[in-house]
């Protein structure tokens, strides 16, 4: 099996930005920036007409240990992660593929530690690995465990893992992340989506990487806009039981958010969210 990273990033200056995130393993990164790469080739996209908005150059690189690994640098004027997750998934060609962001950096040896855990679970679609961050200083279960509905509500994107022959048809909802109308919870629609279509998901509690502790490209705190998007983004998971999630939300995170906004507020905001996805999806 062969592993590819799926980076997202914007305003790159080259390929050489894996090194910060201790990517040794072959890769495939999306530059969302102004300009395409001078030295790259112009592509076609899927109808055959030359897009001038896309380039893609091959690039192999060495390790410190001497072995070499490619880089699929893809430069794109398109806006928004959603869209680069696709762009990613589209021209990615391993076996198995990890989403990744600018801000993790990964253990040594974590190409191993992933590809071990789907020789393993050889019926696992996705596996969902363990990224150490403040908020999360140990991994969300102590054992390997089968995810449902629930449990994937506690996962962010670098943490997913997937064979990408058998997602073939799932892609992120491009009205959700960084860069679109909804800010957030672009993962947990895939996951949804995931488990709608049959395929099992297993939580593995292997730390793969640390997140940085950079500020929010999304986060300005609970206000209305936050409500609203996560709103939207449970009627997108699942319209027949949004109404519980949204209400369950409100209650279990009432203590970060009472000193932005009242309980009542929140759950306003949401069926606000709710709404405006039904509006932009029609």
């Amino acid at each position: 099996m062969r592993l590819q990273v799926l980076l997202s990033a914007m305003n790159l200056k080259d390929e050489s930005y894996v090194d910060t995130l201790n990517i040794t393993s072959d890769a495939v990164v999306v530059n969302q920036c102004s300009k395409q790469s001078p030295y790259a080739d112009t592509v076609r996209d899927p109808s055959g007409l030359v897009n001038p908005s896309l380039s893609i150059e091959r690039i192999k690189r060495e390790n410190i240990n001497g072995d070499t690994h490619e880089v699929v640098f893809i430069e794109s004027s398109e806006r928004g992660l959603s869209r680069s997750r696709n762009m990613a998934i589209e021209k990615a060609e391993a076996d198995i593929c990890i989403l990744c962001d600018n801000d993790v950096e990964y253990v040594s040896g974590y190409e191993r530690l992933i590809l071990r855990a789907f020789e393993k679970h050889k019926d696992a679609d996705v596996l969902v690995f363990y990224i150490r961050r403040k908020e999360k200083p140990v991994p969300n279960y102590p054992r390997e465990k089968r995810m449902g509905y629930l449990s994937v509500l506690k996962i962010f994107s670098p943490e997913i893992a997937f064979r990408r022959g058998n997602i073939k048809d799932i892609r992120f909802d491009t009205l959700f992340g960084a860069g679109a109308r909804f800010q957030m919870g672009e993962e947990n629609i895939f996951l949804y989506d995931c488990l709608k279509k049959g395929k099992k998901i297993y939580y593995i509690p292997v730390k793969i990487a640390d997140l940085r502790q950079e500020e929010s490209t999304w986060f300005k705190g609970y206000d209305k806009e936050f409500f609203i998007a996560r709103g939207a983004n449970y009627a997108a998971m699942t319209s027949l039981f949004s109404e519980v999630l949204m209400l369950q939300f409100a209650v279990r995170k009432y203590r970060l958010y009472k000193d932005s906004t009242s309980f009542i507020n929140a759950v306003k905001f949401m069926h606000e969210g709710r709404k405006e996805w039904k509006k932009a999806r029609s």
